[in-house]
Parts: structure tokens; sequence; C-alpha cells
């Protein structure tokens, strides 16, 4: 594809969708030992990882489709507008549409009470892992993530703001208690941040999650972060930024051994999606998570699929 803003990928995705059933026999395969295995499961075939003992597509769903929450900038009316569009029907549709295409995953808020649209789709034989995002308060770090384990997520991670807050406030250290929970229920526990300083800290602290959801995205696009703009990301009142230091993240993440899902990855719709994609494999994420539309799906999973191909000998080792 050539380059390409939101507004024209948009566009063109409704088309490409309909005419890339043809091209997906020439999918690249992947042999045992490479970059990850392929979907059994799905009509398309998608690289796969391990996060725990989870076998994750490389390409993940964001939750956003279930949420209604949408990063829009200025303009206000994005959030409500996805929530119309996204009936339950339609998001039942963009599930079953994922698993497709070899998408297997989802990371979902729970507070957008995805449980009931999650257990409708696994009741009508589909097999999408939730990813849960844990909100705990100081007060009560458990009910939060257990409610989401015991309605059938599969993972649960500390959503991004709240480990970069509680760096910040210096309680960070009480989110260790959180993981321990989540594993000693058998599922993998994650670590969710916008500052590098989380990760860091969570390395330096032995707190060992099963992995990491950390923002990348580069900084080639018009809206991106102004030379005095140096709040942190969660209190950026622009919103136009999520990631503060792309080339530390990438240097920093050379010496992390553990899984990494990359998130923000398009900088909330600014970055066409072969650009995102290239740039996110090629320094070191071993998964994305993309926040689509029903129409972006078949596109966004052919250009993931060509992108980690490409990518399969790299500078930061494939994790997971």
């Amino acid at each position: 594809m050539s380059n390409l803003d939101r507004r024209g990928f948009l566009r063109h995705s409704a088309a490409a969708a309909v005419s890339l059933g043809a091209g997906l026999s020439a999918v690249p395969s992947f042999q045992a030992g490479q970059v990850g295995s392929t979907s059994a499961t799905s009509t398309a075939t998608m690289p796969t990882g391990k996060i725990g003992k989870l076998i994750v597509s490389r390409l993940i769903s964001g939750g956003n489709l279930i949420s209604g929450w949408a990063h829009s900038r200025d303009l206000r009316y994005i959030p409500e507008l996805q929530r119309r569009y996204n009936t339950e029907e339609k998001v039942l549709e963009t599930l079953a549409l994922c698993e497709q295409n070899g998408i297997n995953a989802i990371i979902a808020d729970p507070a957008a009470k995805p449980m009931e649209i999650f257990a409708k789709h696994w009741k009508q034989g589909g097999k999408i892992q939730w990813i849960a995002e844990g909100h705990p308060s100081p007060t009560d770090l458990i009910s939060n993530v257990q409610a989401s384990i015991d309605h059938g997520a599969s993972a649960v991670y500390v959503q991004g703001v709240i480990g970069d807050r509680w760096y910040k406030d210096g309680t960070f250290d009480k989110l260790a208690k959180l993981l321990d929970h989540v594993r000693s229920k058998g599922l993998p526990a994650g670590m969710g941040a916008h500052k590098l300083d989380v990760v860091i800290a969570s390395e330096t602290s032995g707190f060992k999650p099963d992995f990491y959801v950390k923002t990348l995205h580069h900084t080639n696009y018009w809206s991106a972060r102004r030379p005095e703009q140096n709040l942190d990301v969660v209190e950026n009142p622009y919103d136009n930024y999520w990631c503060m230091d792309p080339e530390q993240t990438i240097e920093f993440m050379k010496t992390v051994k553990t899984p990494w899902i990359a998130f923000k990855t398009l900088a909330a719709g600014a970055i066409p999606p072969p650009s995102a994609f290239d740039y996110v494999f090629a320094n070191g994420a071993d998964f994305a998570c993309v926040g689509m539309f029903d129409f972006q799906v078949a596109e966004d999973a052919q250009v993931a699929r060509e992108v980690i191909a490409k990518h399969q000998q790299r500078n930061r080792p494939w994790y997971g």
C-alpha cells in the first residue's frame, strides 16, 4: 500500500476487504522455529506467540469497539459516533471477522461490560481470548481483577494509566500483589504503561510480569507532540501523543526478555497501518494491539502478516 492518511485508509479498507480473499493464498507461511506458528482455527492464518501458556496472535484487537472510548483530539463527537456504529450485533460481527482473519485475542476494559458480549460470542462458537485491563484501587487491589477472571478473562494486566499514576504517586510497589494474585489463578499477569519509567521500575523491582503492554509509535505525523509539550501522556490535555520516548523505549526493551504488546501503534489513527506496523515490529514489539472497525480487520491483518514476515530477523529477538 502507498502512503495513506487515516481517512483515506478508511475509504480504501471497505473496498479492499472485499477483494482480499483472492490474495490470501499468497500469505507467507511460517515454519516451526520461526516468528510464530499459525492459528489452526481461523480461515486465514496469523503468526502467533506465547504469553504464559496462551497462544496469541501477533495482531491483537483493541477493545474500543466495545467501550466506545476513543482518543479523538478535538473531534469530540468521535466516541459517540463509535458507540452508535458499534452496536452489539456489529461487535459480534467484528469479533467473528477477527477470528476469520487469524486474530484470536482482544484487550478490553471490564468497565465497558464486555462480559455479556464475550459470553454470546463464545456461546456461538467463538474462541477469542480476552486480555482484561486491571483497574485496581489503592484500597482494593483484587476485586476488579477477580471479576474479570470470574467472567472468563484469559489474562489480566495493570492498565497503563494505573501503572503511570501509581508510579508517580509512589505506590507502585503495591501492584506486585495484584500480579501475584493473577498468577495464583493460573493466568498470565501483565504490566501496562505509557511511561517507560514504569517498565524500568518493574524490571529493577523484580516484578517479573508475564508480559508488558507499552505504548510505541513513531512521531512522523502532523499532530505529534510539540517541543513545548512536556506533560506526562495521561496529563496531556491536547490528546496528540501517547509515547513520549519511542527511541528510549526501543533501546530499553532490547534488554527485556518478556513478551511486549505495543499499543497506540497508530497514534490513535494518525499513522497508516503499513507505516505503524513496520515501525513497531521492526523495533522490537512482539505483538501489536490495534483498534479496528469491522471493515478494517481484513486489511490490517494482511498488512500485519506481510510486515511480520519481513522482520523475522531483527535487533530484539522475538519473544513469546
